[in-house]
């Protein structure tokens, strides 16, 4: 079923929907820093833009007394650009782009369901080798110490990004953006400028411009190669399988 935006997960424990944020004062076109509350909890784009090592980012949301083109406005507009769902060599199917896409523009959100922990777990371990896998979990490290995670699953529930190939050398980046609540959404951005007609990837591990990878995934990556996925990406860097989250996925 196709959703442009995530939705609630089977398990009703997590609602992406749900507006908790206040809504900005702000009576101008546009908001700007630092006047804006929104633009002043973290990153704001540069025009449609977002530079690739952006913290976080707050849109302005249903509640800011902003209007609906405000700059401040880019991922909760959805998918802009033209892009195809394509059938590849080796990886199934793949995701490219139909127009150049300039450096740092949002491309695409990863959508889907928004699940709890429990869930997700239940679903990666009903999984069989032969399955794909669709379900992402993005950890978020505070300066608290503590770890915000987000599992989205776009296998019965999704869009386009649910098409997005594993590259070791990608050519998107993802940032949680967060609009109406905490839960973010997770928007996927142009790394570099893309051309029409390129296939659009991201690094499934997250450690595109972002820190090393987890103990869990550096375990993982020790295991017995047997029971890991090749990757097909063709990149100069590849690590020839895809990555691992033994916490959701452990080893037979």
């Amino acid at each position: 079923q196709y959703s442009p935006d995530s939705v609630p997960g089977a398990d009703g424990v997590v609602d992406p929907t749900e507006v908790t944020f206040p809504g900005c004062p702000c009576l101008a076109r546009s908001c700007s820093a630092p006047a804006c509350p929104c633009l002043a909890r973290g990153q704001h784009y540069s025009g449609l833009c977002l530079g690739q090592h952006a913290g976080p980012v707050f849109e302005c949301n249903a509640l800011c007394r902003c209007g609906e083109a405000c700059q401040n406005r880019v991922v909760q507009r959805g998918l802009q650009l033209r892009l195809e769902v394509f059938k590849t060599a080796q990886k199934g199917w793949g995701l490219r782009a139909l127009e150049f896409i300039a450096k740092g523009r949002f491309v695409c959100e990863y959508a889907g369901e928004v699940l709890g922990c429990s869930e997700a777990r239940r679903r990666a371990q009903a999984q069989t080798p032969q399955d794909s896998n669709y379900i992402i979990v993005v950890r978020e490290h505070l300066h608290s110490g503590q770890v915000m995670e987000t599992f989205v699953d776009p296998t019965y529930v999704g869009n386009v990004g649910r098409f997005l190939n594993h590259s070791c050398e990608p050519n998107l980046f993802m940032v949680p953006v967060r609009v109406d609540s905490m839960v973010p959404k997770l928007a996927l951005f142009a790394a570099t400028d893309i051309s029409a007609g390129e296939e659009l990837s991201y690094d499934y591990s997250g450690r595109f411009h972002n820190s090393p990878a987890p103990n869990g995934e550096q375990k993982a990556s020790e295991e017995d190669n047997s029971v890991r996925k090749p990757c097909f990406c063709g990149s100069r860097t590849c690590a020839s399988f895809l990555p691992w989250d033994g916490s959701l996925f452990p080893t037979p």
